[in-house]
């Protein structure tokens, strides 16, 4: 979660440099997944392999929601608004998979887990509308708002297939294969998209790359896969809720970020909500 936080801030820096970041994000899952590639072999003696067509679907599934997708929802919506703001209103992603997991039966609906859902959503809705809770109503919500909530939508269903997927890969091969076809995914939007200078890109923006690369998908994605497999869905999300907390507190060291206080406790709001709908039911259960 350390390491995710960070990455708004990586995001930030290669969204506000680069006038077109998908070969950024191209870059990024084809180094995480030739990291972990080098990892499997060291420590596995080969690269895993795929077999079948149900394997091939899950991974082309988590390539195309929680790398593809996610990917073009986060580059461009950080474009628009900070990265703490950003990750204030993804931390709206472990509430989302709970209501997810009860809407397909997975999970039962509890008078406390409908208050958490509320109280999260009015801290979403604060954090969306810059302080004003009904923002949304009078359209005052713009383009780099909505594309995070995208964000949060690609997460969710990123979350569900991966429990599917890690019933029969290894967390490991899950994010390798997701990562090398998200790769080829968003370097094909890249081309086609045109105005490719690898030379302007500056030593932030590599060190950024890097990051996301190592820090906020090799390790990142594969440590949550294995959450998500050892303690269910909404367990493992649970603990996205320190994400903005890193995030606020790395955007105001590296980045000079000061947000609104009234940002800052709709961000409260929604892990106060986050805390209710999973953590609290939980032990109350």
């Amino acid at each position: 979660m350390f390491m995710w936080g960070g990455t708004w801030i990586a995001g930030r820096i290669v969204a506000q440099e680069l006038p077109a970041p998908m070969l950024a994000a191209a870059f990024r899952f084809l180094i995480a997944g030739m990291a972990l590639a080098g990892f499997a072999l060291l420590t596995e003696g080969g690269i895993p392999r795929l077999s079948g067509g149900r394997e091939w679907g899950v991974v082309t599934g988590l390539a195309a929601t929680g790398i593809f997708l996610y990917a073009l929802c986060f580059f461009y919506g950080l474009k628009y608004i900070p990265a703490g703001r950003g990750a204030l209103v993804v931390a709206l992603n472990p509430v989302v998979v709970a209501l997810a997991a009860w809407f397909v039966g997975q999970e039962r609906m509890t008078p406390v887990k409908f208050a958490g859902v509320a109280v999260a959503l009015a801290g979403c809705l604060t954090v969306i509308g810059n302080g004003d809770p009904l923002a949304l109503l009078s359209g005052a919500i713009g383009l780099g708002e909505w594309l995070i909530v995208g964000c949060v939508l690609c997460w969710t269903a990123y979350t569900f297939i991966g429990r599917s997927a890690t019933k029969t890969l290894t967390p490991l091969a899950a994010t390798l294969y997701a990562s090398l076809l998200g790769a080829l995914f968003l370097g094909v939007t890249a081309l086609a998209q045109g105005g490719i200078e690898l030379g302007e890109w500056s030593w932030r923006v590599w060190a950024s790359v890097a990051f996301l690369a190592l820090g906020g998908t090799a390790l990142g994605f594969t440590w949550f896969a294995d959450g998500v497999r050892v303690m269910g869905a909404a367990r493992a999300s649970s603990f996205i809720n320190l994400v903005p907390v890193f995030a606020v507190l790395q955007a105001a060291v590296l980045l000079g970020e000061r947000l609104a206080l009234a940002v800052l406790a709709g961000g409260a709001l929604v892990i106060a909500g986050v805390w209710l709908t999973t953590y609290y039911s939980e032990k109350h259960a």
